[in-house]
């Protein structure tokens, strides 16, 4: 399919384990990407009882950022910097993996429980050829420090990158627009062109682009140089990405993204030997996947 056809796509569930799924919406087998999002889950909404929580166990990463942003519930995050970090709604987390980390994220101790809503959205964010293999690093941002501002019914948030006017802190590699919109009922705005490659998520609510209805938790990518009307016929809640193009196709296998497939097999290698880090006070060994 063209990337001048606006495509819609639709969610595959991916189960986490203890009876824990997400929907998946990227990679897609007609659309791998959009801008530098290569993946992207979206997590719940989720009832955790008492006693239940989230346990992704140590794992590694090379050749991206991973981005965590909740709307409901906490996740602790731990790496093999030595970050320690618990996120909650409205922050961001953003780990770039580079060369190589490894990282577990669980739901904390308070929150495990007493049982609690698990609700967010996590994507990956493939990094430009020359920076594949930089040096780790974790940077969290609080809710407070996210620009926002209020349009016509509109709140509007930049979570990386910049749009509408408004600059994240969050430190990106490439031209990157991430950014949550909360509509009032009957609010109507125009997603600009700022950015050559953008999609919508509608998280919930009765949104119509350009008069024609788009279902909750499907993603639509638009086409390039096309400004777009959203309007809101109830309260609701989109979610916008996208950004420059990527500079060529990527290979994703298991949690490692690379622009070379070399960097793939020597991943796997240093994974197998464990030479890209440990989680300190975490000793979990995940092996590589049989495909």
């Amino acid at each position: 399919m063209s990337d001048a056809t606006p495509l819609v796509i639709e969610p595959r569930l991916h189960d986490l384990g203890d009876g824990f799924s997400v929907r998946r919406l990227l990679p897609h087998r007609l659309r791998r990407h959009v801008g530098p999002f290569v993946f992207f889950d979206h997590i719940g909404p989720a009832e955790l009882p008492p006693g239940r929580g989230l346990d992704v166990r140590p794992h590694p990463h090379i050749g991206l950022a991973t981005v965590t942003y909740l709307f409901e519930g906490a996740l602790g995050h731990r790496d093999s910097l030595g970050s320690v970090q618990v996120i909650r709604p409205g922050d961001v987390n953003w780990m770039t993996a580079g060369r190589g980390i490894v990282h577990s994220e669980r739901t904390p101790p308070e929150e495990r429980a007493a049982g609690h809503r698990m609700h967010g959205i996590q994507t990956w964010v493939a990094l430009p050829r020359e920076h594949e293999q930089t040096a780790p690093d974790f940077f969290h941002h609080a809710a407070s420090s996210l620009p926002e501002r209020d349009q016509d019914g509109v709140r509007i948030r930049v979570i990386a990158g910049q749009s509408f006017g408004l600059q994240s802190p969050v430190r990106v590699f490439a031209p990157t627009l991430y950014a949550e919109l909360r509509f009032e009922r009957g609010a109507v705005m125009r997603v600009p062109t700022e950015h050559e490659e953008r999609a919508l998520y509608v998280l919930g609510g009765d949104v119509h682009v350009d008069g024609v209805p788009l279902a909750a938790e499907r993603l639509l990518v638009l086409a390039p140089g096309t400004e777009v009307e959203l309007a809101a016929r109830s309260a609701a809640h989109v979610m916008l990405c996208g950004g420059a193009p990527l500079d060529g196709e990527r290979t994703i296998w298991w949690n490692f993204v690379a622009s070379d497939r070399t960097l793939i097999e020597r991943a796997k290698a240093d994974w197998l030997a464990q030479r890209i880090g440990t989680v300190p006070g975490e000793s979990e060994f995940i092996p590589l996947p049989d495909r």
